[in-house]
């Protein structure tokens, strides 16, 4: 680094906020974090508060990359998400705490903060900040005199919310979490040289090669497991880990197109679509008999050589391989080694991809120095080596991917000689011939996985995931309908055990002791349903989505509403009331604002440019296009919305879910 610019410097949030002037420059893209990466950031932190009677410890939260414009003004280089982010949380905690008459936290920013984060030339978004900052947005957003930001502000209401119940689900005080945030969360400042041309220094910041992640990492160690005295017997364990591996590495990817002709069709069969191996010797030999020309990345030296950034070789991989670009998976690799981890030891292991490596030395790797355990853990190695390509196939043959902008549910199969990808119940091949029995509950199955993952975008924590995939790890034969019924059950138990209960059922004992059957009364979740369905008591927005696909589901089985028949889950985070809280042209607040019959689950970009309208200028708007929300399109039916119209709703909506709740009816007897 040039003698005139500092070293890197490491800096508390407090002091990040409190020191110094921060400027996004014009050539930054705006803000655009949303739910994804504002609810990593904040279980990031949550994860990192230490347990009772253990030593604080600092947290990295990552890089700041700065220009020193004058002695105390700095130009953000790279990091500016994640500082506006920041900014963003600190202003809510600092909001927080002056609503709150005990439990303050001493902290000197919050007694006389001031904001140090601007933004050149762009009014809306520093007004927006003000805004948020001074806490006079709520009142004032009303005024369409005042222009705003909607990804900032937007940010913010995220903040609100994602925090509240991600401090609910890890059981953590706020005044904790905003302890260990502002004394213990760092983040790294680095300052380029003063002659720095800065516009190519971003531009090679944002083309910069990925460099060695933890699962590569892993694969090496792993690898390293795999030691016997047969040299040959060794290579050939590590062949089929290193396949293995790479196969299942592209979640993009369908697995079997990891493997070369002739081990796809020992492994999978003929037509593709079938898992043909019992456990990893099967496996190994399989691959043996046919051989592929891959070479074996048997080291870590060997891994770092062939990583992007130490090579010259920018050739596109696979580029005619349309499936890299036609599917997108709802979960990451790293994350997905966890969930296969945890479906096979069926312990309580931490879905957090920031813990990989630890986690697989706890559970697979328990000590690679000694020599008693250097033939349990290549028996280990082993066993993950095959559950690993086997869950892979079993996630994408029954866990939906996005495919040209809309979820699919289906699995790969040869037919006449092509590669074809066909619903996974209910298969529907190129000359349009289906088998009707199964392609409604192909459809379901889609449409209550698609209602999990966008509740949870954030890639830690998908316990839904979790539990689809342990179903379909015990079932040697997926039978459609009772993977339906094991969903609709799960979806239940989150719902009523913990969504919607006064006692939270942990996710674990959900899953595994539960194996996914709700445990609550419809007479136990009556007494308390008003409460919990209150705005600001709702834990989860998978109860606004559940709701949606009953009332989908329901409707399709009747075939009643077009529009509801054609609805699909999107990504929505904004919980709208539909008679609003600031009612435009001096309009009185209503008495039932608050009540679940006033709410719904719309996007936040509606949310923003609607929020204060009344109810008949959005129905309006909100018709002319495809449904948000199944509860508002029915909220939107009634001609006016008043006291009574939300009461009524709101015990139509209360019925569908507690009817969740009634037990099957029984088969009626053959005449």
């Amino acid at each position: 680094m040039d003698s005139k610019s500092e070293c890197p410097k490491s800096l508390s949030v407090c002091t990040l906020l409190s020191e110094n002037t921060y400027i996004i420059p014009m050539y930054q893209r705006n803000y655009a974090w949303e739910e994804g990466e504002i609810t990593q950031l904040i279980q990031d932190v949550i994860d990192s508060i230490p347990e009772e009677n253990k030593t604080d410890r600092n947290y990295y939260i990552g890089t700041l990359v700065v220009f020193k414009r004058t002695e105390n003004t700095f130009e953000v280089i790279d990091g500016q998400q994640r500082l506006t982010t920041l900014s963003l949380l600190a202003a809510y905690l600092k909001n927080e705490n002056k609503n709150e008459e005990s439990g303050k936290i001493e902290i000197d920013w919050l007694k006389e903060p001031e904001l140090n984060l601007h933004f050149d030339s762009r009014p809306n978004s520093q007004n927006t900040l003000e805004a948020i900052f001074k806490k006079d947005i709520d009142s004032s957003e009303h005024d369409e005199s005042k222009k705003y930001n909607t990804a900032i502000l937007n940010g913010y209401r995220l903040i609100k919310r994602i925090l509240l119940q991600e401090l609910k689900e890890k059981n953590t005080e706020i005044t904790k979490f905003t302890d260990f945030l502002f004394k213990k969360v760092q983040i790294m400042r680095v300052e380029v040289p003063p002659d720095t041309d800065l516009n190519h220094y971003f531009e090679i910041m944002n083309n910069r090669g990925e460099q060695l992640e933890k699962h590569e990492i892993l694969k090496a160690r792993l690898m390293d497991a795999l030691k016997t005295e047969d040299a040959l017997k060794t290579e050939k364990e590590r062949h089929c880990l290193h396949l293995v591996w790479e196969a299942c590495a592209n979640m993009e990817k369908y697995v079997q197109m990891g493997f070369p002709s002739g081990q796809r069709e020992a492994i999978f069969g003929e037509d593709w679509a079938s898992f043909n191996v019992e456990d990893f010797e099967e496996l190994r030999g399989k691959i043996s008999q046919q051989p592929a020309d891959n070479k074996v990345q048997q080291t870590l030296d060997e891994i770092i050589d062939n990583c992007p950034e130490n090579n010259n070789d920018n050739s596109p991989k696979n580029k005619n391989d349309e499936s890299l670009e036609r599917f997108n998976s709802v979960v990451r690799f790293p994350n997905f080694l966890l969930h296969v981890l945890r479906v096979q030891t069926e312990a309580d292991i931490p879905l957090d991809d920031k813990k990989l490596i630890p986690t697989f030395k706890e559970y697979i790797l328990q000590d690679a120095t000694n020599k008693e355990y250097i033939l349990q853990d290549a028996t280990k190695v082993k066993k993950f080596t095959f559950n690993l390509l086997r869950c892979k196939f079993l996630y994408d043959r029954y866990v939906i991917k996005r495919e040209f902008e809309r979820w699919n549910l289906k699995h790969l199969k040869l037919n006449n000689g092509s590669a074809d990808y066909v619903n996974t119940f209910g298969e529907k091949d190129r000359f349009g011939e289906k088998d009707s029995t199964e392609v409604d509950v192909n459809r379901k199955i889609l449409m209550l996985l698609a209602a999990f993952h966008v509740s949870n975008p954030s890639q830690n924590y998908k316990y839904w995931l979790d539990a689809a995939l342990y179903y379909l790890f015990s079932h040697n034969d997926i039978d459609a309908g009772e993977y339906l019924k094991h969903l609709e059950s799960v979806a239940k138990a989150f719902v009523f055990d913990r969504f919607l209960s006064t006692t939270q059922k942990d996710y674990f004992e959900m899953i595994y002791t539960n194996k996914g059957v709700c445990q609550t009364q419809k007479e136990t979740v009556s007494e308390s349903i008003d409460e919990q369905l209150s705005y600001g008591n709702i834990k989860n927005n998978f109860v606004f989505n559940f709701l949606d696909y009953l009332l989908w589901s329901r409707n399709k089985d009747d075939d009643k509403d077009i529009k509801i028949s054609s609805f699909e889950f999107t990504f929505r985070s904004s919980v709208e009331h539909y008679y609003p809280q600031n009612p435009m042209d001096g309009n009185e607040r209503r008495d039932s604002l608050h009540s679940f019959g006033n709410l719904c689950l719309i996007s936040h970009s509606k949310n923003s440019r609607l929020s204060n309208y009344l109810p008949k200028a959005k129905k309006e708007h909100y018709l002319k296009d495809t449904i948000d929300s199944v509860k508002q399109y029915l909220m939107m039916k009634y001609d006016d919305w008043n006291e009574t119209s939300i009461t009524t709703h709101l015990n139509e909506m209360k019925a569908v879910l507690l009817g969740a709740l009634d037990p099957p009816e029984a088969p009626k007897e053959l005449e």
